[in-house]
């Protein structure tokens, strides 16, 4: 009798993400034993490169040497040890080099594991922040429409993807939507920047009506991502950083995706010249590595909390919070963006890469608003089948890519360690793959 496989036991004791099981009746699991890179190796030895980052959080290659080393120099030293009533050097470390990314602007780090917690934090503080200082109205929570913050109960609060939020509604207490600035919303003769103003509009005639009780506004700045890579224009935070120090909302920027040089700088939010008084960071923060999330806020933010009294503290933890080996992960991947001019060598790669999927895609009958935003690039698909993500992700498999659409949207979010090799592959792939879902 033969073992049963990685994949069977997987499906026998495995309950996976975002996922309906039952599809894997006919669509097969991929056993993957080794990165290597910005390839995986699944149990066949089937090499795929990692057009998505492993859900957008890679970004120096799987099995980094670098990184690697870090890791192992922690674990002589100190696996983890909770960070209430103590501390230790990697997330002092850390905490003053994001500290110093902000140019000391937000200058307080509150670690969890990952990025729904991050939101649910910077939620919770701005309610708390404003309840300490005698204005406890000011519980309300505003979002975009099309926002993704994550899929715990009070992140849904500012979730507006359908999907996530509807089957578990009744145990969420919704948020305000106001009007996206996606600038494929564009009008004859519009730019994304006038699409932007648009959405600033209401956004000011949202606030003007129920500033009172309205805690913060949260966005994902540039690009919102489960919604389908929808992208904007900077414009758009600097009229809503103005419009929330006129009404006296906080700004919370939601950089989990889009943070870590995604958008072609450190933060998103450098490219509007603005500082939130929220940044919620994950993801690519350790590398890919290791579950880590933080919020780094203001001294105004931070002095609100300080006090005798517990009940005046920040009153929310996480076991694992601050934990040695993320943190070491994330300050060997900070070591990697300076020691390796990351944010100027990504210039050079998001143009390379863009080039190729405009030659590529540009002119497709049935491909539209191909957009990019630093090393994020997206398009739409017009195809009528209801199939069509799991019949171009499968087939992009067989073609040796690793994409996975938003519904009719394609997009590549790649580590930043591709050579002109690793494009041609990857395009070349995403092409085969889109004339197949088409057939």
């Amino acid at each position: 009798m033969h073992a049963p496989s990685l994949l069977d036991r997987s499906l026998k004791s495995v309950w996976h993400p975002c996922t309906q099981m039952k599809q894997h009746e006919h669509l097969p699991l991929v056993p993957i034993v080794r990165g290597e890179g910005p390839w995986l190796i699944d149990a066949d030895g089937r090499r795929l490169l990692d057009g998505i980052s492993s859900w957008w959080v890679n970004l120096f290659g799987h099995c980094n040497p670098r990184i690697n080393a870090a890791l192992r120099d922690q674990l002589e030293r100190l696996e983890h040890v909770m960070l209430a009533g103590f501390t230790h050097e990697p997330v002092v470390q850390l905490s003053e080099r994001l500290a110093a990314l902000t140019g000391h602007r937000l200058g307080h780090a509150f670690y969890a594991s990952d990025g729904a917690s991050a939101t649910e934090i910077a939620l919770k503080m701005s309610a708390h922040y404003w309840r300490n200082v005698g204005r406890p109205e000011k519980s309300r929570f505003v979002s975009l429409a099309g926002s993704y913050h994550g899929e715990t109960v009070g992140a849904l609060a500012v979730t507006d993807v359908a999907i996530f939020r509807d089957a578990y509604a009744p145990l969420v207490r919704p948020g305000s939507i106001v009007p996206t600035p996606d600038a494929r919303l564009a009008e004859p003769g519009e730019s994304a920047a006038d699409v932007a103003r648009r959405a600033a509009v209401a956004l000011e005639a949202h606030l003007a009506e129920h500033h009172a009780e309205t805690a913060a506004l949260i966005v994902e700045p540039l690009v919102q991502g489960a919604s389908g890579m929808v992208m904007y224009d900077p414009e758009y935070l600097r009229l809503a950083r103005a419009l929330c120090d006129r009404y006296e909302v906080h700004l919370v920027a939601d950089e989990i995706a889009v943070g870590c040089g995604r958008t072609g700088t450190f933060f998103a939010c450098e490219q509007a010249a603005i500082w939130p008084d929220f940044i919620c960071l994950s993801k690519g923060i350790s590398g890919g590595y290791l579950p880590l999330s933080l919020v780094l806020t203001t001294d105004t933010i931070y002095a609100a909390f300080y006090d005798e009294a517990t009940a005046r503290g920040f009153l929310h933890s996480h076991s694992y919070t601050g934990n040695p080996l993320a943190c070491r992960a994330a300050l060997a991947t900070l070591d990697i963006f300076e020691q390796d001019d990351v944010l100027a060598a990504n210039r050079g790669l998001a143009q390379r890469l863009g080039d190729a999927v405009r030659a590529r895609f540009g002119d497709h009958p049935a491909v539209s608003h191909l957009r990019q935003r630093g090393m994020i690039l997206a398009f739409d698909v017009e195809c009528e089948r209801p199939d069509f993500s799991r019949r171009f992700f499968s087939a992009a498999l067989e073609h040796g890519v690793l994409l996975r659409p938003i519904g009719n949207t394609v997009y590549f979010m790649p580590p930043y360690v591709l050579d002109d090799d690793h494009v041609a592959h990857l395009v070349a792939g995403a092409a085969a793959a889109l004339a197949e879902a088409l057939a």
